[in-house]
Parts: C-alpha cells; structure tokens; sequence
C-alpha cells in the first residue's frame, strides 16, 4: 500500500512536478501583488478572519460582516498557497510572511468559532452542519503537513470523526449513511433540527458537497497516519434514543483509506456520469437532482486525483480528467469560468458564497494539472488570470467575471473576489 507522498499535499496549493509535469522556472510578482490586495480589502486584521463583502468593516460574527464559516478555510489555504509558492520562488522574505500570515489566520478562526469544538451547533460561531465541518478538515489536515503544525492535524482527526459518526451532545447521528443499517450509503449533508435533531433516513439528502470533500478528507487523514498505527482502544461512547454509538478519535491508516474508496465508489455512481464527467449536486433516496456546480466538479476531481495517486488506478485518473473537461467544456461559457450566483439577485447572501466557487475548483485542477501532468488544461486557467489581471479595479480586485470589467464602487463578496488570487497562486503568471 502506498503512501501519498508530500507533494500531494502540496499539489493542492503548489504542485510539486509528480508524474513528470514541472512547473515554469520563472515566476512574477503579480500573484503575491493581487493576494496582498485581496488581503487589504477583505481581512479583518484585528481577527484574522475575513469579512463578507466590500460594505463590511470589520467580520465581527455570522450576522455581523463576517465571511460564511465554509468558505474561510479557502482563504487560510490561500495563504498556505502563497507561502509555498514564495519558498519554490526562493523568497525566503515572503515565505516567512505568507507562513506568519497562514498561522494567524488558522489561530484567528480557531479562536472566532468557539476553539473548534465541532460539537457546539450554536448557528453563529459554531457548526451545524456537516459539509462546513468538512472543509475545514481538508483545511487543517494541508495544515498539519505543510506548516508541521501538530495541532491541526489533531483537529483534523476529531473534526472528520465528527462529521462520520455524528456528536454525542448534539445527538445527531452522523454523516456516514451506513448500508448495514439500510441507510443507502454515501454521506447525508444536514441534521435536522439542529436542535435535538432525529436520526438521518436512507431519503435524506447526500450532497456533493459533503460526499466528495469527505474523500478528500480523508485521503489526506491517510497520508497523515502513521505507519503501523492501531485502532483507537478507547473511543467516546454514548446511547440515546437512536441507539449507542461509539466515536474514535482517530483512524487507521488503512480504515482511512478504505472510507475514501467507499465513498467515492457510492458517490461517483450516485451523484456522477463518468462518461461525460458530470456531478450532480445532490441525491434524495433514489432521486438525483441539482445543476452540476463548479465547486462540485473540483472536489470530485481532487478526490479521484488523490485515489490515483495513492493506488495508481487509470480508471481515477480518467474520471478526474473527464471531471475537468466537464468544468472547461460544458461549465464555462466563452473560454470563462463560471460564477452561478442568481443574476436576478446577485447581492443575496447565498448567491454571494457562490462566488468561492473557482477558488475550489483550482485546488484540485493544481493537483491534476501539476501533480499528473495534464498540461492540457492549462491554457483555459491562463487565459482567464490574463482576463482577470486586465479587469480589475483601482483597489486591484476583480469581481468573480474575470472576463469582465469590474467598477469602482461596485459590492464585492470576498468569495469571488478570492477567483483571481487563488488561481494566480497556483498558476502564476510567466509573461514577461
């Protein structure tokens, strides 16, 4: 059994040239120059969190100006990413900046969301529900092994337990749609109420935004474990009106992995088409609904990339390219990445999170185009940061339309303002 090597890890911010591909050797200071901007304009410095939009001085809470929980460790990856792509550059001025600045921004978001007690479901600054506890375990878990952070990797394992098995003071019962107990299989999104919440039933809804970042997940948990690593002897154990349940707070190298390949088996079959690369975004019992979403399509690429890489499956490898050619060919309109806020009412807060959307799908297109040689791809990704560098405005933001202009005094969510430096970061610009 193989272990995922470091720079697969890394892929997702700064591929490190697996599988023959090599990035340029040369790079330019655009990309530090439009993720300094984005921090000017978006970090709450004295939290070191980000705020939702333009209009928002400060990101004090939820309701008060403060970025989605879910979409703020897409930002402390970016500062990873800068950080990484500084040292490959050989800045040893800017790596130690861009490492001080990711480690205040995962400190800050510890702090704000309650230490991280995954099982506080308070509305404002805790978790309730599953997907927004999952990113922040791909978060942590690039954290652990590209900052050597301990801590995180910690947080990582108890997060991802959490989502799994469910909490024994929220009282839900997990994430994981059990086949043995006739749930289906496959990962539910929400509880539901959030308040004593009733068990999750085989109909509930399985998104793509839950099952496929749970193959991330715990792909990285993999790579993570050590070698030789027993089970948990002494797991958290309760019983409620559901029945009794037991939590480990770690797993097995091996267990990791198996959780990867059956959720991704279930997923790719329930939520996909391989044929054409298309993820739908959710599935109710025997119903599969919802338009493809680009932030879907990058997950599902990173968790086939990261199977390929760790067993050497083609059969991964095609399904990640076939994920992308969905992304680029079908997605993207005019050779652009695609923004699906509601255009009727774009300033609503839900269309405004869509906006993070490009900064996901890039992650995972660093990986396959860096970390698998697929080089194909890289044009569409250079057009649109040329596109997007030529479109920003006076404060040097570009609006989630890298194709289009972006005014002065135009309302920006930090989400798709995030587009152009999260691109940038993994694939900086060469032109002289």
């Amino acid at each position: 059994m193989k272990s995922i090597p470091l720079s697969i890890i890394a892929a997702s911010f700064i591929g490190m040239a697996a599988c023959g591909s090599s990035k340029p050797a040369t790079y330019e200071n655009k990309a530090f120059e439009t993720f300094d901007a984005f921090n000017t304009v978006f970090l709450d410095s004295a939290r070191y969190i980000y705020k939702n939009t333009t209009a928002d001085s400060a990101a004090v809470d939820r309701w008060g100006g403060a970025a989605a929980i879910w979409c703020q460790p897409m930002y402390a990856d970016m500062a990873m990413n800068a950080m990484l792509l500084a040292k490959e550059n050989g800045d040893k001025e800017k790596e130690a900046q861009y490492r001080d600045l990711a480690n205040k921004i995962l400190d800050g978001n510890v702090a704000h969301y309650l230490d991280f007690d995954f099982d506080n479901n308070d509305t404002n600054k805790g978790w309730f529900i599953y997907d927004d506890i999952q990113w922040w375990t791909i978060t942590m878990a690039r954290a652990a092994k590209i900052l050597g952070r301990d801590d995180c990797r910690k947080l990582a394992e108890k997060s991802f337990a959490r989502v799994w098995y469910g909490s024994p003071r929220v009282g839900d019962t997990g994430s994981y749609a059990d086949p043995s107990k006739d749930l289906g299989g496959g990962m539910f999104w929400q509880w539901q109420p959030l308040e004593n919440p009733k068990a999750n039933a085989e109909g509930d809804g399985k998104m793509s935004c839950i099952n496929f970042p749970t193959v991330v997940a715990a792909m990285l948990l993999y790579d993570l474990a050590p070698e030789g690593r027993e089970g948990d002897e002494d797991p958290e154990r309760w019983t409620n009106s559901y029945g009794s349940f037991s939590r480990p707070h770690f797993e097995t190298k091996e267990r990791y992995l198996e959780m990867a390949k059956e959720i991704y088996a279930w997923a790719a079959e329930k939520l996909g088409d391989m044929e054409t690369g298309m993820i739908v975004d959710n599935r109710h019992g025997d119903s599969r609904g919802g338009h493809p979403l680009l932030y879907n399509q990058g997950t599902f690429i990173g968790a086939a990339a990261l199977l390929y890489k760790a067993t050497g499956d083609p059969v991964y490898l095609e399904n990640a390219k076939a994920g992308a050619d969905y992304s680029i060919n079908v997605l993207s309109e005019n050779g652009y990445l695609p923004w699906a806020r509601n255009h009727k009412n774009p300033y609503d807060q839900g269309s405004l999170e869509q906006g993070v959307y490009p900064a996901i799908w890039a992650q995972y297109m660093d990986l396959l185009i860096n970390d698998c040689g697929q080089e194909q791809y890289r044009e569409f990704i250079e057009k649109n940061i040329k596109a997007g560098l030529q479109n920003r405005n006076s404060d040097g933001i570009c609006d989630g339309e890298l194709g289009v202009p972006t005014p002065d005094g135009q309302l920006i969510g930090s989400y798709a303002a995030s587009s152009l430096p999260a691109l940038m970061l993994l694939f900086p610009s060469t032109d002289k």
